[in-house]
């Protein structure tokens, strides 16, 4: 497996790969991986020749006051987690060889990025956008391989492909859970024995929402956010930032629960913003 913090080597290596025929699958992380992104790379193993894994905490979706500097990292132990999962190439670059000098040009996400997550964390979105425009710049012709569980990113990442027509198929993973519910984060690693515990109810409440509208058949939005929102709110160590019910393509809250919506929660457990969604289909009248 090669290791490289260059992008004009990254560059270079799947230029050539191409040209003997080789598909490129692209994995984007900031590191600290653990069995979502094993399983993210497998799946990218599986269905493309090279796998690139990429480990940069992004300081652009970082705002102040954020968990930046106290983001994990172990290179060493993302490398080998990367290589048992498949990954032909881990690219590590430092913030100095993917942003010699401040950008002068960024991406800017419209919509998109003032709902949800984006009205908690202003910027978050445009940070994500420009990161992974430069890495699919340096990946080139590629399949780009994103976590479900952060849905609002894989939706943001779906359209700057096709509104800036860049020359990728994005491939959404589903979300990989514990044995209790609880989504697979690197942000997990933040959490004390009892606020892990508590943290579950992310699940729990997303599980009342897919209920009321599955097996109740609940049509009114408000309703479904209630089901989600009376749950969480008897966990005393979550504090609820939102659980929202959206159109899965939009993001937008739909006059009415659909064929299809998207079930979103978010909040804080201890020092640890967690998310998490699920899906939830009605059968339509």
């Amino acid at each position: 497996m090669i290791l490289t913090d260059s992008p004009d080597e990254l560059r270079a290596f799947l230029e050539q790969a191409r040209r003997v025929g080789r598909s490129v699958g692209l994995h984007p992380t900031m590191g600290s991986l653990h069995g979502g992104h094993r399983t993210i790379i497998r799946r990218a193993a599986a269905e493309t020749d090279v796998v690139v894994v990429s480990i940069f905490v992004n300081p652009l979706q970082f705002g102040p006051g954020e968990d930046f500097d106290a983001y994990p990292r172990d290179l060493e132990r993302d490398r080998a987690q990367a290589e048992e999962a498949g990954a032909d190439v881990v690219f590590a670059p430092s913030t100095a060889a993917m942003f010699p000098e401040e950008p002068q040009v960024t991406v800017r996400v419209n919509r998109l990025a003032d709902v949800l997550e984006g009205a908690h964390r202003p910027g978050h979105f445009d940070g994500v956008a420009t990161i992974v425009t430069k890495l699919l710049a340096l990946a080139g012709p590629c399949h780009a391989y994103f976590g479900e569980k952060d849905y609002q990113q894989l939706v943001v990442v779906r359209h700057l492909v096709d509104d800036l027509s860049l020359p990728a198929v994005v491939v959404g993973c589903p979300t990989v859970r514990e044995p209790d519910g609880l989504a697979l984060s690197s942000r997990n690693a933040y959490l004390s024995a009892t606020e892990r515990s508590a943290a579950t109810v992310l699940y729990h409440s997303l599980l009342a929402g897919k209920r009321a509208v599955e097996e109740r058949g609940v049509s009114d939005v408000a309703e479904v956010r209630a089901a989600m929102t009376v749950v969480a709110q008897r966990e005393e160590l979550f504090d609820l930032d939102y659980a929202e019910v959206v159109d899965p393509g939009t993001l937008s809250v739909p006059p009415k629960v659909g064929a299809e919506v998207r079930l979103l929660i978010a909040g804080r457990t201890g020092k640890a913003r967690l998310i998490d969604n699920l899906a939830a289909n009605r059968q339509e009248d």
